[in-house]
């Protein structure tokens, strides 16, 4: 979906956590010219307001850290107005374990918890959606609910990458369940920007891994912008609710269409699970 595409947006106001950079700045940005109120919700305020200043229309950035559930209660309460839409898309990679200022595996807290947390303290003002960015490399990830922290595993960056990609989409599942339960309108759905070269860095902490994939960002991936179609798509094309979209080309770039899900997304009884463990870990 490109900005031609995107419908008129003029009255609504959509939220974009990390969207000073990349793929929700692009998304931010496309949704701004046409017409949206912009809120960039960053940790480094210098950058949000850049970032914001250089949209057009109205957009603004406030600070949100979503490694500190101190933060994200902060920022939620900035807003009492309706929100047509939440899009959770910043997110965290470690090539080394580390903590988030409440002791979790940083990936597993930034990418899910923190998005779980901000989404259930807004869930009385969001009116139409919730995008929340994964990964298509949660069809190779697992959930591990004996050791979500990594407290006594070895640490493997790309399978707590994996796991707080696939925790994404069982979060995405199970809203839409709650929501549809609960007869709300809104819908929650899921995008992956395929391959894109944004600026953020995969790291598996192996050299030789870590300069291949560089050189296939560099030759294959597509720009911020390509990466953000899933996105825009997910946030305000015709997809149902508990759905997945992501470039159509192999699944790496190309227009924005539905993918079917597939494998560890599909277990209902994990996506149940999470949500519960995840409520109590956030409070």
């Amino acid at each position: 979906m490109s900005g031609m595409d995107i419908p008129d947006q003029t009255g609504r106001t959509v939220v974009v956590t990390g969207g000073s950079s990349g793929i929700g700045r692009a998304a931010a940005t496309a949704l701004a010219a046409k017409g949206a109120r912009v809120i960039l919700a960053v940790r480094d305020q210098a950058r949000g307001r850049a970032a914001a200043a250089g949209m057009p229309g109205r957009a603004e950035s406030r600070p949100l850290d979503l490694g500190s559930l101190a933060s994200v209660r902060a920022f939620a309460a900035t807003l009492d107005e309706p929100i047509d839409c939440l899009i959770n898309n910043a997110g965290a990679m470690s090539s080394t374990l580390r903590r988030t200022a409440d002791g979790f595996e940083s990936q597993f807290g930034v990418n899910h918890l923190g998005h779980f947390a901000l989404t259930t303290l807004l869930r009385d003002r969001i009116t139409r959606r919730v995008v929340t960015v994964t990964s298509a490399g949660y069809r190779a990830a697992h959930i591990d609910f004996e050791d979500l922290q990594w407290e006594r595993r070895p640490y493997r960056p790309f399978g707590a990458y994996g796991q707080s990609k696939l925790a994404n989409l069982l979060f995405t599942r199970e809203l839409q369940r709650r929501l549809t339960a609960a007869g709300s309108p809104v819908l929650a759905t899921a995008a992956h920007p395929g391959w894109a070269a944004t600026g953020f860095t995969m790291t598996t902490g192996r050299a030789v891994v870590d300069r291949t994939l560089a050189l296939g960002t560099r030759l294959l991936a597509q720009n911020a912008e390509g990466g953000a179609r899933p996105t825009l798509l997910a946030a305000v094309g015709d997809v149902p609710g508990g759905s997945l979209s992501g470039p159509s080309r192999f699944g790496v770039r190309g227009p924005a269409a539905p993918e079917t899900l597939t494998g560890p997304a599909l277990d209902t009884a994990a996506a149940r699970r999470l949500w519960e463990v995840s409520e109590h870990l956030t409070a």
